[in-house]
């Protein structure tokens, strides 16, 4: 009798603990965290498609981490901080996408770039290349090391609900305690530990831009210091620069419409909440009208 009733209580609790499992196994997946390799392997990928959609997209993520450090450079000014990314090479000329507000600040168009092998590199605004009113420049560095170009996506093919990663050097780093902010600290000096990475989706596809060329509305958390930064794809290619940040201080001002109009207070509200990027074919398309008149005038 008492064996039946052993026998009854560890059928019990192997229930109960293969419950906890599949409640675990099912958090996993709808968080999209990266599942525990005992897990992967005790279970049949082939035959358990969330699990394998979970397992893939992990590893798509580790990619798209690897390109951002590669192609994500870091722009000091004397009086600023800012980001962008490596869109050509010619020979050991290399050409850094950001955003014009980033470099605007510095009359004498000389920088300091910070690349992912640590090293800085002496680099100057290509002032001379404007595009219209987006909020874009051009800079440039020498250098014999060999350095990632970005693979460039057209931002047409991006649609509400795409992943999307933002990736750049925040300013500050600040240090919290529950929702209390206990410290605060430059990130100048910090090198590549400074470089920082956040994930999204797609919220809001503007058919009007904002003032400076924003229409990519996305969930990512892009802080001071992260302006002209990539957002890339799931698969790493370019598909906008950074530049507006959530919640700004202007409120509904900074928000102007390329045009002069204002959007309407419940629009406000939704595009407030997001930060924004000027798609990399507004760019593209500035860029081709650029090289056909510097043709012409040649």
């Amino acid at each position: 009798m008492l064996n039946l009733k052993l026998v009854g209580i560890f059928f019990l609790l192997g229930l109960a603990i293969a419950k906890i499992e599949s409640f675990k196994l099912i958090y996993l997946i709808f968080n999209q965290k990266k599942i525990p390799t005992k897990i992967e392997t005790s279970l049949d990928k082939s035959a358990n498609p969330a699990l394998k959609l979970v397992a893939n997209r992990s590893s798509a993520q580790r990619s798209v981490l690897q390109i951002a450090r590669q192609v994500t450079v870091r722009i000091l000014t004397n009086s600023g901080l800012g980001s962008g990314v490596i869109v050509e090479r010619r020979g050991q000329i290399y050409t850094i996408l950001t955003n014009y507000h980033v470099v605007a600040d510095r009359p004498d168009q000389n920088y300091t770039v910070l690349t992912a092998d640590g090293q800085t590199h002496q680099a100057q605004w290509l002032q001379i290349e404007r595009f219209g009113n987006l909020d874009v420049a051009l800079v440039q560095f020498y250098s014999h090391n060999s350095y990632q170009v970005v693979r460039i996506r057209d931002s047409n093919s991006l649609s509400v609900g795409d992943f999307v990663y933002a990736s750049g050097f925040p300013a500050w780093h600040f240090t919290r305690q529950g929702n209390k902010i206990t410290s605060l600290e430059d990130t100048r000096n910090w090198g590549m530990r400074a470089f920082r990475v956040t994930e999204g989706m797609v919220e809001m596809l503007s058919p009007k831009a904002l003032s400076g060329g924003y229409q990519i509305g996305y969930s990512n958390d892009v802080v001071e210091g992260m302006s002209g930064g990539p957002v890339l794809n799931h698969q790493g290619e370019l598909i906008g620069i950074s530049g507006m940040l959530k919640y700004p201080l202007q409120g509904i001002e900074a928000h102007v419409f390329a045009d002069g109009t204002m959007p309407s207070e419940q629009l406000f509200g939704q595009m407030e909440a997001l930060s924004w990027a000027i798609p990399i074919e507004n760019w593209q398309d500035q860029n081709e009208t650029l090289i056909r008149v510097n043709a012409v005038n040649k």
